[in-house]
């Protein structure tokens, strides 16, 4: 199949209204990741930030890490000297117990009443346990929400089709919202985790050298990184959640391919071809220096 860049118009030229899921404190991607769109104001109109939920040793259940990922989340809105009331919202407190589980929370209603307004699609980035997105999808129908031209989903889940299995951090976290999300989304981008996100390396003495220096923001960034591991030696790390939100920024910087949609095996996690699925964007490459280049000028430009 040839490679595109998108299975449908890309994001627009100009500003993209965009609203960030994450599950910022599970790891130190994300926070990459939501600094990039914070910076990038004349590409993203960015609606608000959720909080997902998380559960790894970095907290003790799912509630409690996205506890965490909001508190993470307003340390980088005072960092950025954004103001966070009306734009950072809590997520679900639990993960999904069915296929109808609609998990309520702040993040859910707050979506909820953007997609009911405006003409404009609402670009979904998610780059978390789609706990909170695949909660949306199921009260909006429940409440005659028209999502197809509304609601532009973007996930940062799975692993890429061409392999068996599927199982990936935020796929695991919550299956079955991890399926919903494949069978509702009126329109999906994915972009799997090995051999797509696994691109966007980088190092501490990179980071030291062309990110801490830049101010407070940097340095931030830099020691969240470089506390990931006690041994820096010839050790890169991966930054996957760039990958999504660099997509909404410049989807010149993505390659991809269209293909059916798959179903997800619940017992195993193992894709399931479905020749005659929807049709979605598939992630297949990212330009990681186009990525690091840009996110590195932004924070220098933020400082001065």
């Amino acid at each position: 199949m040839a490679e595109i860049r998108s299975s449908e118009p890309p994001p627009p030229a100009g500003r993209v209204r965009m609203v960030l899921d994450t599950d910022t404190y599970n790891e130190i991607d994300d926070q990459f990741a939501l600094v990039h769109v914070m910076l990038s104001p004349t590409e993203v109109d960015l609606q608000a930030v959720y909080a997902a939920p998380f559960l790894n040793n970095r907290s003790s259940s799912a509630g409690d890490g996205m506890e965490k990922s909001h508190e993470e989340i307003l340390r980088l809105f005072g960092l950025l000297g954004q103001e966070p009331e009306g734009m950072v919202f809590r997520g679900s407190d639990r993960f999904m117990d069915s296929p109808r589980d609609i998990v309520q929370s702040p993040a859910v209603e707050h979506m909820l009443s953007l997609l009911a307004e405006g003409d404009e699609p609402l670009y979904v980035v998610a780059i978390g346990a789609p706990t909170n997105v695949s909660s949306v999808l199921l009260a909006a129908r429940e409440r005659n929400i028209d999502l197809e031209r509304r609601m532009r989903v973007v996930w940062l889940g799975g692993q890429p089709l061409h392999r068996t299995n599927a199982r990936e951090f935020n796929l695991m976290q919550d299956p079955i919202a991890s399926r919903l999300l494949l069978q509702l989304s009126p329109s999906l981008t994915l972009f799997p985790c090995w051999g797509v996100a696994s691109h966007l390396l980088t190092t501490v003495p990179e980071l030291e050298r062309h990110l801490a220096p830049l101010g407070p923001v940097g340095t931030f960034l830099t020691d969240r990184f470089a506390a990931y591991s006690d041994d820096h030696y010839a050790w890169a790390k991966e930054v996957w959640d760039l990958a999504a939100t660099a997509y909404v920024i410049n989807p010149d910087w993505t390659r991809s391919r269209v293909t059916a949609t798959p179903d997800l095996e619940p017992a195993t996690l193992d894709w399931i071809p479905q020749p005659e699925g929807p049709p979605m964007c598939e992630a297949t490459m990212v330009d990681r220096n186009a990525i690091f280049r840009d996110l590195f000028k932004k924070v220098a430009d933020f400082h001065g």
